[in-house]
């Protein structure tokens, strides 16, 4: 067994076992605190699917996130409430938004991608500000949580390890792309897209089912993110959560398996300890954030993974 995989190992032991062991400490607050980590580790992961794997820097993927919240919100409002229904509904809207505004900005390139990704969430965040009937700008409570059977998810515990459920697999997914052909092929579209093409990959192709594959891990973050707060907002639409999100992917490690986990995890126990100790945290906070992109240009993630490949600057 490799040093990573061992570092891997551990990382899901000490997940499983710290919600039994918390209580003893009376750290149970820290259990909720564990799962929001989580859930924006996936979130995090799925934007660094294209923004890592598929060299796209994409500004508006926190309309997904947003949009798989809205989701679970809707479908409650309306007495749906089955997290077998709710849940795959909020992966779907969030990938069909992506597919329909993915297949626009793809077909432009660099800055221009960047800032029409950007337009369109801002439309997306204002045409929720605009639905009073759910909230407008206030946003909406939700007044239960999904429902699955045989399962509480009011229950801190069984709700902790539904999500730890949910976010593994959603790895075991992440992974298997990232290795397949098409995982390759679209490393292959971030390095040398003209390459790609002239050897017959359909590179726009590639670009648009990453696209929509994010997307549809971003809604699932979102449906999860709806039920852990109980609450949806059109904030979690705006440019800043998607700049919020790609910080994750840079402080972790572009185009690596656990960068968003690792970015997720500094930035919000970072967040954390910083409020408790002063109202102007984000200068230090910002500093701190340096200090780690100087000491790890390739990534947290890069410095128990450094045999991988992440991104070639070049």
């Amino acid at each position: 067994m490799t040093k990573y995989r061992i570092w891997i190992f551990l990382l899901f032991a000490a997940l499983i076992a710290f919600p039994l062991i918390a209580p003893m400490y009376e750290l149970e607050f820290y259990i909720s605190f564990v799962r929001r980590i989580l859930i924006y580790a996936l979130a995090a992961s799925a934007l660094n699917l294209v923004l890592g794997y598929g060299g796209l820097v994409a500004l508006g993927h926190a309309a997904f996130f947003g949009a798989g919240a809205y989701a679970v919100g809707i479908l409650a409002e309306w007495g749906i409430n089955s997290a077998l229904i709710v849940w795959p509904a909020a992966m779907l809207l969030a990938a069909l938004l992506a597919f329909i505004t993915g297949a626009i900005s793809l077909r432009t390139k660099g800055v221009y991608f960047i800032m029409i990704t950007l337009a369109f969430a801002q439309m997306i965040y204002y045409l929720f500000i605009s639905l009073r009937q759910y909230g407008g700008e206030d946003g909406m409570n939700l007044y239960d949580y999904s429902s699955i059977p045989f399962l509480d998810l009011g229950n801190d515990l069984q709700f902790y390890y539904v999500v730890l459920a949910v976010v593994i697999v959603a790895f075991l997914f992440f992974k298997r792309i990232i290795e397949s052909r098409f995982g390759h092929a679209l490393m292959g579209c971030r390095e040398n897209p003209s390459r790609m093409q002239a050897l017959g990959y359909p590179v726009y192709g590639i670009q648009l089912v990453a696209y929509s594959l994010s997307g549809a891990l971003m809604g699932l973050a979102g449906a999860l993110l709806a039920n852990h707060n109980l609450f949806v907002s059109p904030n979690l639409m705006h440019w800043t959560q998607s700049a919020d999100l790609i910080i994750m992917v840079l402080v972790g490690g572009m185009g690596l398996m656990f960068g968003g986990v690792a970015g997720a995890t500094v930035m919000l126990v970072l967040q954390e300890i910083l409020r408790t100790w002063t109202e102007y945290w984000h200068l230090p906070f910002g500093v701190l954030l340096l200090i780690v992109v100087f000491a790890a240009p390739k990534g947290l993630a890069g410095l128990f993974n450094k045999k991988q490949v992440v991104y070639d600057d070049n």
